[in-house]
């Protein structure tokens, strides 16, 4: 997806940086108005105080344009995953209808 090495060294995969660069090269490489990515740790290992279970990046970028939102999702390694999923799909929709 293009995330720079730098980028991972310095933030990890799991940030904000990385949904962002994800997002756009995602975008870039499929040649769409439109590229979404995410980026977390849905458990059940894998967390700490600083990045504990449940924690997501979507990172959303349309034409150029590219925000990242952060969530902290409850329950287990599908749950997150579900709820991730859902909130990128309602995110889409809500930018491109306007609402």
């Amino acid at each position: 997806l293009g995330v720079k090495k730098s980028t991972l060294d310095k933030y990890s995969a799991v940030s904000y940086e990385t949904a962002k660069e994800m997002a756009e090269g995602i975008a870039r490489t499929s040649n769409t108005d439109i590229g979404i990515a995410t980026t977390g740790i849905a458990g059940p290992g894998g967390g700490s105080p600083g990045k504990p279970v449940g924690l997501v990046y979507i990172g959303l970028c349309i034409k150029g344009k590219t925000k990242v939102k952060k969530f902290q999702y409850p329950g287990n390694r599908a749950t997150v995953r579900k709820r991730a999923v859902m909130s990128a799909l309602d995110w889409i929709r809500r930018e491109i209808t306007d609402k």
